[in-house]
């Protein structure tokens, strides 16, 4: 672990919301900057990932969310998710002035849903920064996407309510779209490989540092079996779990492959037994290991979360993305063009055409090659310990 010693100890405060897929990037920042010596505190909802927080040493800082983490079930229309988290951040920033209000940070770090940071500490003239764990809008996002989204049936009296919530709730940002897009300084947690016109964002005010891995790579545990030339991991995620029939087919295509061993995520909701036989090269769990799985994998059938899709390239495996919902269509696009995928949609993914992909994708030596360049290109992004360097950068000295 990098712990160069800072000047000063100083008070962060990490403000997040209660989604494992934007808290797991976070965590092994958080536990560097503790490591070096700093008070970080950890504002979200405990009945959220409470105790992958507290396992960094950071104080967390509690407060109740209304998002739908408990299910999962978000609505399908951006408007109505984005009143969902405008809802939340009014909801929120009373809770957070009544612990921040008589113990301001020194520094604000937010995910990019936790937009409610930025209005405390504007309100409070402390510095903030965005730790985004997915793609920041680049030149040109709102004539090309937002003005596309402003369109939408409910878009204008969302703009209006967000505009009336910040003219009164202390932010010194009162323009929307300003407000809500990329801050003067942001880390992104994901591989620059992965970012939509990267070439449109501005290295000024956004660093990409990939995944930061560290102590829970360290912890995490796997041990190939015995015979197994190639391993195949299977993970659907955290959200999209509930999925029985894909997990049959899967079982259908890859049980009995020669020379093949097959980690298959099927999360809580799943019964194993909804799986039928399952062939002895299976390997059946509610919950893996993903990191030190990757680190042995040979191929990954994966949603394409944006996380999952970061550690593979990390781990230099080539991967079959079955897209579900967010912003997955759009990460398995960019894999494919990469040419470090294959692209099946969920009803296309019989069978066949999963056992089809996986031969291809592994038998490909262009592949192979793409794959090792791009885990050479994100490990040199630099990671945890880059990314604590820049947070302790905007510090100050």
């Amino acid at each position: 672990m990098h712990t160069r010693p800072f000047r000063r100890r100083a008070h962060i405060a990490m403000v997040g919301v209660p989604i494992v897929s934007h808290v797991l990037p976070s965590l092994e920042i958080i536990r560097e900057l503790v490591a070096r010596g700093h008070r970080v505190t950890y504002a979200n909802d405990p009945a959220g990932p409470g105790e992958l927080i507290k396992s960094t040493g950071a104080e967390l800082v509690p407060y109740t969310s209304a998002l739908p983490f408990r299910d999962n079930i978000w609505p399908e229309d951006p408007i109505a998710v984005g009143a969902l988290f405008l809802d939340d951040a009014i909801a929120v920033l009373p809770q957070l002035r009544s612990f921040y209000g008589d113990d301001p940070a020194d520094l604000y770090l937010y995910d990019i849903g936790a937009y409610v940071a930025r209005a405390l500490a504007e309100e409070q003239k402390r510095p903030f920064m965005q730790l985004s764990p997915t793609y920041v809008a680049w030149q040109g996002y709102e004539e090309e996407v937002g003005a596309q989204l402003a369109q939408l049936p409910g878009a204008g009296a969302l703009k209006a309510r967000f505009a009336e919530w910040l003219a009164g709730c202390g932010a010194t940002t009162l323009d929307v779209a300003a407000f809500s897009g990329v801050p003067d300084r942001a880390v992104a947690t994901i591989p620059r490989a992965m970012q939509m016109f990267a070439d449109r964002v501005d290295p000024e005010r956004v660093s990409f540092v990939g995944p930061c891995s560290g102590k829970r790579a360290q912890e995490e545990s796997w041990q190939r079996p015995e015979g197994a030339d190639k391993v195949l991991l299977v993970s659907l995620g955290s959200a999209y779990t509930q999925q029985p029939d894909f997990y049959r087919n899967c079982v259908a295509a890859f049980g009995g492959l020669p020379g093949w061993h097959v980690v298959l995520q099927i999360g809580k909701h799943v019964d194993p037994a909804e799986l039928g036989e399952v062939p002895q090269n299976v390997e059946v769990r509610s919950w893996v290991p993903q990191l030190a799985i990757l680190e042995q994998a040979d191929a990954f059938v994966t949603h394409a979360g944006m996380g999952s899709c970061g550690e593979a390239l990390s781990a230099g495996v080539p991967m079959i993305a079955v897209p579900q919902g967010a912003e997955q269509p759009v990460n398995a696009g960019r894999l494919v063009e990469l040419g470090v995928a294959r692209r099946i949609e969920t009803a296309d993914a019989t069978p066949d055409a999963l056992r089809c992909a996986l031969l291809e994708l592994t038998s490909d030596p262009d592949v192979a090659l793409r794959v090792a360049r791009l885990k050479a290109e994100v490990r040199a992004e630099g990671g945890t310990a880059r990314a604590a360097d820049l947070v302790e950068a905007e510090l100050g000295g």
